[in-house]
């Protein structure tokens, strides 16, 4: 009896040592997200990663970024990216259930007939989180880890703030990261001056930036460009 009891509190210690460890992850996690409200960050996890993944070929590759504030953004490229991404960006508070649940069903569908096209229910804000801390990893815990980002980035950051971040950090290329750096590879020119055919094809290759980077135009995206240019003005913008 005795050893049973001292095996229990053995346990307990181990799993209350883990809620606070877990807790202060949480807590370092949140800090990170305050800091980012006040300051520009010179990187992200995704870049990091796509650094080292891309050194595995080339030990000299390095990551095209530069960062420029949100007034020196072409507003055309924020009503792009809103419509293609997240029409609803201005109004949620983070998250889409009813997207995600679509998704999903979707992806079933897709799954059960071979096909390997996916759709993601993510939000804007759930890519900024996705981007900034995590790995492209699929798993129940990372999706978990996420969704907590993005609560935490609503509610202390404005949708102007999410956006600026969203634009600056997104993937564009295969090693082409934020507006400014995918204004001056595909277009030679500055984030500021986007017109709006070019934001829609931007916006039209952030699923698969690598891929059409790599690609050039294909019918596909140069039919999404079109509905994507079609739907800008119907969106609004922090």
């Amino acid at each position: 009896m005795a050893r049973r009891i001292s095996k229990l509190k053995v346990a307990a210690t181990a799993l209350l040592l883990a809620l606070f460890a877990f807790l202060l992850y949480q807590f370092g996690l949140f800090v990170m997200v305050v800091w980012l409200c006040f300051h520009d960050p010179g990187s992200s996890a995704f870049m990091k990663a796509t650094r080292a993944e891309l050194r595995r070929e080339n030990p000299d590759a390095v990551i095209r970024y530069q960062w420029v504030p949100y007034d020196r953004i072409s507003n055309n490229l924020k009503r792009a990216v809103i419509a293609s991404e997240d029409a609803n960006f201005v109004a949620h508070d983070g998250v889409e259930w009813e997207a995600i649940k679509k998704a999903w069903e979707y992806n079933a569908r897709q799954a059960e007939q071979g096909r390997n096209r996916v759709r993601g229910g993510s939000t804007i804000t759930q890519q900024l989180a996705k981007n900034l801390f995590l790995s492209s990893e699929r798993s129940y815990w990372r999706k978990a880890q996420e969704l907590a980002l993005t609560y935490m980035i609503e509610s202390v950051m404005s949708k102007q703030r999410i956006l600026e971040l969203y634009l600056n950090l997104a993937q564009w290329g295969e090693n082409v990261f934020g507006a400014e750096a995918a204004a001056a590879h595909y277009y030679r020119g500055s984030a500021a001056r986007l017109g709006s055919a070019q934001a829609a094809r931007l916006a039209a290759m952030l699923p698969n930036p690598a891929y059409y980077d790599k690609r050039g135009d294909t019918s596909y995206l140069r039919s999404r460009t079109a509905t994507i240019q079609k739907r800008m003005r119907l969106v609004e913008i922090p």
